[in-house]
């Protein structure tokens, strides 16, 4: 084998690794002409051919792309089907309409409990002839409602006692009319004991990650507290990078929020990898838990509608966090030119609506490059809450 055939062959596979240096020309070009001189891109292709590198290992504030990491994390350590279980239990007897003692929460940090749900438990409440509890409602376990931690389950009592939103699909008689009444405010309890009256699972994994992802809620913080909160992601992140990535790597916070996370582009590039990797196991593409450009409800639906890209170009995700200076966007395109490209951009120190200005500009034009098609995809029917069951 000749000298000549041993560097190309080595660099092949460090192209394949990730840690070849070489890109392409126009593609670096277009980088910094339009992203910006030491902003933040990385761009690789499918067979791991690197076309962009920009500050690609300076790690920086990834704002929600963070949230890239925590659903790698969580789909890898519950798995796609996991739902989420809330029990409802009775400590006394019911008696002509009236629970003869507390209602009791055994909670399970379902992160997608909400109106739906809790409108979904309140009829079937009264389809057991629950219609007052003399004590009161007694939350075991870490319960979580409407996007926010409920310690004592003093929002949750206030849903389950008729102050719902509009929900979706059970609005409908009777419901409109149900409510509890409690003989006393809802407290945090600890022990065991009660008679089962319900099981309340969530969505599975893949639909609440889908959902979340698409309007960037922050709730992923503490949806991860049930595999161990952010150090877990953290260790899940730096386990499916690159050995050499681990110093850019933290992440205090998610969901991306706080001041300390950090990553570098080419982490958030290969924890995408990663994700597709997984989910390419289960027989899924990255549309199943990450919004697809001007398609999905969110923070995508709005953005690359505009040629040279266009509706569906891009799965990804949107990151901002304006008081540390932070933007960012990272995802993928179907290219014909080098398969599943996959790409991520973090603005540092740009005003938010210019670096999404570059940002569109940058993808757009990237898509265009590299014959980039919109995904094959189409939009749920329905919200993930009517995925929910009730037992």
């Amino acid at each position: 084998m000749t000298a000549r055939v041993v560097v190309l062959a080595l660099a092949a596979v460090l192209a394949c690794r990730g840690t070849a240096h070489a890109v392409d020309p126009a593609i670096q070009a277009l980088a910094r002409d339009v992203v910006g001189v030491g902003q933040g891109v990385y761009v690789v292709a499918e067979d791991g051919t690197i076309l962009a590198s920009e500050a690609a290992d300076r790690a920086v504030h990834p704002a929600s792309v963070t949230k890239i990491a925590t659903s790698l994390a969580l789909l890898q350590r519950l798995g796609p089907d996991h739902r989420f279980t809330t029990r409802l239990l009775a400590t006394g007897p019911i008696e002509a309409g009236v629970l003869r003692g507390d209602l009791v929460v055994d909670a399970g940090n379902d992160p997608f409990l909400v109106d739906e749900g809790a409108a979904l438990i309140l009829r079937r409440l009264h389809a057991l002839g629950v219609r007052s509890v003399t004590g009161g409602l007694v939350v075991r376990g870490s319960l979580v409602f409407d996007w926010q931690r409920d310690p004592t389950g003093a929002a949750f009592a206030r849903a389950l006692g008729g102050h719902l939103g509009t929900v979706w699909p059970t609005d409908a008689p009777p419901l409109r009319d149900a409510k509890l009444t409690f003989g006393r405010a809802a407290k945090a309890g600890t022990g065991e004991g009660g008679d089962l009256l319900l099981t309340y699972r969530s969505p599975p994994l893949l639909a609440i990650l889908k959902a979340l992802n698409g309007y960037s809620n922050n709730v992923f913080h503490f949806a991860s507290d049930t595999i161990g909160g952010s150090p877990a992601v953290e260790k899940a992140t730096a386990a499916a990078v690159p050995a050499d990535y681990a110093n850019e790597i933290i992440i205090a916070n998610g969901a991306g929020a706080g001041t300390v996370n950090r990553l570098s582009p080419r982490v958030a590039v290969a924890t995408i990898d990663a994700l597709r990797r997984e989910l390419a196991r289960l027989g899924r593409d990255l549309t199943a838990v990450l919004p697809v450009s001007g398609i999905d409800p969110g923070t995508l639906r709005e953005r690359l509608l505009d040629p040279p890209a266009g509706r569906g170009i891009v799965v990804g995700k949107t990151g901002t966090y304006g008081s540390e200076g932070a933007c960012g966007l990272a995802g993928a395109l179907r290219t014909t030119r080098h398969g599943i490209v996959t790409f991520a951009v973090l603005n540092r120190g740009v005003a938010v609506p210019e670096a999404r200005q570059r940002q569109n500009v940058f993808v757009g034009k990237l898509a265009a490059a590299l014959g980039a098609e919109p995904w094959a995809y189409g939009a749920p029917a329905a919200p993930a809450f009517g995925q929910a069951r009730i037992e």
